[in-house]
């Protein structure tokens, strides 16, 4: 016995495009690492370990990507960051 199936399938193809930017800390001499890391996880949303290490990186290298998203999305954590005393910027 065959059965009949209707095969005719429609796909809907819409391609969005977002433009990923990346939220980077900059290393100073006058933030604490404490600081640093209270800051990241409380704006970024970091658990502690991924705060520390970006830290460490931070000290280390002069910066690190903490965060990547939509632009509209890092505007504000970057406001933030910078409100508390930390050099950070959208690239």
């Amino acid at each position: 016995m065959q059965t009949d199936i209707d095969t005719d399938i429609e796909v809907l193809e819409e391609t969005v495009e977002t433009e990923v930017r990346s939220l980077v800390v900059f290393n100073d001499d006058v933030n604490t690492f404490a600081w640093v890391i209270d800051t990241l996880m409380e704006v970024c949303d970091h658990a502690p370990e991924q705060a520390e290490q970006c830290t460490l990186i931070i000290h280390f290298k002069g910066k690190c990507s903490v965060k990547k998203g939509e632009f509209d999305s890092l505007v504000s954590m970057r406001n933030e960051i910078c409100r508390r005393g930390i050099s950070a910027e959208i690239l």
